[in-house]
């Protein structure tokens, strides 16, 4: 009976918690004027986390720590947080001067992937190298988490989920739900472990929505496809050509026409903050940063990795969204 009491008790926080610190996320929010660059969010229905994880014999917990491995550290970190002590979690794709796009596994990588059981990957052809090594390794004992696939999309779509807190939250319930598939013998823990990543979650959501309620609709430009998700959540206008921006995504050139287009855009003062990825530099993104800086528009970088790599993935993203904002409200104040 006691068990049953305190079985209720943690759900009822669970709810709570993941209602205060990101429920607001659990919709889609209307799409701003900008919307051919703008990608329309898409809410993942609950159904769809049994559906995209791929099972057999799911390995268990038993007292030793489950082995997972996510293909890069932002999702690394999310599940390291639920799974607290009951796993041992290994991000492959780490480093800050890297481009992960052009990431080539090794055999190491491999091995740590045929012994998991475990494995969470972003899909949509970001981290094709891991699903070659998932198909090759055929561990009927593991579990694999494809976010794409849990989102509904496909390679071509723009694989930056983890840049949209819709996408953040319905991973993040995915990957509760498969511990628990795992572990079920550690239900209640697991229980704790997603509350309070829920309310730790809270401060970017809520960073977020603050920058919305300022800034909705203020136009700024990226030299990536990596912004235009955080860009529909937080109601700022790209003005960036997209034929720009998924091209640099993807390793090729820009169209021409698409560099005189952005750079009209920076000469003609529409643009308030440039969103430069750090970790996708091309000579193309270089000059349009200069022209930027030239012209007096703010530059915040951001990262496709988690930097420094010691910090959660709430605080990195915290932490650069605070840039953002700062940048915004100096050009606000006219400084």
């Amino acid at each position: 009976m006691e068990r049953k009491i305190v079985a209720v008790i943690l759900v009822a926080i669970i709810l709570v918690a993941t209602a205060f610190a990101s429920g607001y996320y659990l919709r889609e929010l209307p799409t701003t004027k900008s919307s051919q660059i703008i990608q329309t969010s898409q809410t993942s229905q609950t159904s769809q986390v049994s559906q995209t994880s791929q099972t057999a014999q799911p390995a268990t917990y038993q007292g030793t720590k489950i082995k997972v491995v996510a293909g890069e550290n932002f999702w690394g970190s999310l599940v390291s947080q639920l799974g607290g002590t009951h796993t041992q979690v290994l991000s492959i794709v780490t480093d800050p001067n890297a481009d992960p796009h052009e990431y080539e596994s090794n055999s190491k990588d491999a091995q740590a992937i045929a012994d998991a059981g475990f494995v969470i990957v972003n899909g949509a052809g970001y981290d094709d190298w891991a699903l070659k090594i998932i198909g090759a390794s055929n561990n009927p004992n593991q579990k694999v988490l494809n976010v794409a696939k849990l989102l509904g999309k496909k390679e071509g779509d723009n694989p930056h989920f983890w840049y949209s807190p819709y996408y953040v939250n319905a991973t993040v319930k995915a990957m509760y739900s498969d511990l628990v598939a795992i572990d079920p013998a550690g239900a209640m823990y697991y229980a704790q472990q997603y509350a309070a990543l829920n309310a730790a979650l809270g401060v970017y959501n809520t960073r977020i929505s603050t920058i919305r309620a300022l800034f909705h609709g203020t136009k700024v430009a990226a030299t990536e496809s990596i912004f235009v998700y955080l860009a529909n959540a937080t109601g700022l206008v790209l003005v960036s050509p997209q034929a720009f921006m998924e091209a640099v995504a993807e390793g090729n050139d820009p169209p021409a026409q698409s560099v005189v287009q952005f750079e009209n855009e920076i000469r003609a003062g529409h643009v308030t903050v440039l969103i430069y990825n750090a970790q996708t530099v091309t000579p193309l993104t270089e000059n349009i940063k200069t022209l930027a800086t030239a012209k007096g528009v703010p530059v915040v970088a951001v990262t496709e990795t988690i930097q420094p790599e010691d910090v959660t993935f709430q605080d990195w993203q915290n932490a650069q969204l605070l840039f953002l904002q700062n940048a915004l409200n100096a050009q606000a104040l006219g400084h």
